[in-house]
């Protein structure tokens, strides 16, 4: 296979603006040092030649001056409704190819009202839910409390506490308005599932047909050739009841290696048949592309039936913290494995050089 030129693009935390007044969680997303270099780590341990780039303004200098042949993109961004598609959009601009799913995807997906419309509409199941842009806005008439309240645009659990869960009309006032002032951004409020969250993760891409849509027919056969499902994982949060029930921003970032890891989780076969199931469902509606992430609750008071909560098409790849490299991990993949998995099939999917040794190395890695 013909030895390639990778960019890593990436926004780290150490080079985000900063600002008097700024709120403590504002780059909670953004990556360390230590996370870019394993992945230029990996990536040159499969023969490549791999240099790290800031993802901002400073691309339309440093891409031509290093003319890599793919990028391996993991920007956040900074600002904007859409900041994680910004990056792509400049690299489709300039015709670059890169891993990962593209700028409409990524622009969706940030956006998780506007994903829950998209998954509400192919009927796939996920909580009822209303936007709020006004704390004051009257609440449908589907809505009962127990209700959960997020900001609309953020990841990692940014906003996310003991609190979002909300009882009455007091709690989910007082909380919408937090949110909204906090996070310059409207809040998602839905119908709070109680009972165990696990998420899903996948790499590769659908093999068609794979148009945008799901069948209307029931008895249709379920497309997910093509993705290789890393086993399910759930984080057992029964120490953390009185604090938090939730898989909160606290527990994601400040107490992440305190946390036990179920992987695989506890749940039957036919279970993690449905859960695969419906996470390349949202992968194919939505459009993803190499890699991706599907969260779940399982709703202990309805014989756990699974709802989706949310899609993350870019997921962190920080060694021993991030999700899908512990998922993967405990499905016999080393984190070497994982990355160079998700740049094959961006290669293949691109067309790239070397695409039957490439298809190859890809399935040979799936098999395994």
């Amino acid at each position: 296979m013909k030895k390639l030129k990778v960019a890593v693009l990436a926004n780290l935390k150490k080079n985000a603006p900063h600002w008097e007044g700024m709120i403590e969680d504002q780059w909670d997303d953004l990556d360390s040092e230590k996370t870019i270099n394993a992945l230029m780590e990996a990536i040159r341990a499969d023969g490549h030649t791999s240099e790290f780039m800031e993802g901002d303004k400073t691309l339309l200098t440093t891409l031509p001056k290093f003319k890599p042949d793919i990028c391996f993109n993991i920007c956040e961004g900074h600002f904007g409704d859409s900041r994680e598609a910004q990056v792509p959009a400049l690299l489709e601009m300039l015709r670059i190819p890169y891993t990962g799913s593209r700028v409409f995807t990524l622009a969706l997906a940030l956006d998780k009202p506007m994903t829950k419309r998209i998954l509400w509409w192919h009927e796939l199941p996920t909580p009822a839910f209303q936007e709020f842009d006004r704390e004051n806005e009257p609440l449908n008439d589907d809505l009962r409390f127990p209700l959960f309240v997020k900001p609309s645009r953020e990841g990692t659990s940014m906003g996310v506490s003991a609190k979002s869960i909300v009882n009455n009309e007091t709690e989910l006032r007082e909380q919408v308005g937090f949110i909204i002032g906090k996070y310059k951004q409207p809040a998602l409020v839905e119908t709070y599932i109680e009972g165990r969250e696990l998420t899903v993760g996948m790499v590769g891409n659908l093999i068609g047909p794979v148009a945008r849509r799901m069948p209307h027919d029931p008895m249709a056969k379920r497309v997910q050739a093509g993705l290789y499902f890393l086993p399910p994982m759930e984080v057992d949060l029964k120490p953390y009841l009185l604090t938090d029930a939730v898989y909160s921003n606290r527990l994601k970032v400040a107490l992440a290696e305190e946390l036990d890891y179920l992987c695989p989780a506890p749940i039957d076969d036919d279970l993690v048949d449905e859960l695969n199931w419906l996470a390349a469902a949202v992968f194919r509606v939505i459009g993803a592309h190499d890699v991706a992430r599907v969260d779940f609750r399982l709703d202990e008071k309805d014989h756990w039936k699974p709802y989706i909560l949310e899609i993350n098409p870019l997921p962190g790849l920080a060694p021993g913290f991030s999700d899908m490299p512990r998922i993967a991990n405990a499905g016999g993949m080393s984190y070497n494995e994982l990355v160079n998995l998700i740049l094959d099939h961006a290669l293949v999917r691109y067309g790239m050089d070397n695409l039957r040794s490439n298809l190859a190395l890809v399935q040979s890695r799936t098999a395994n």
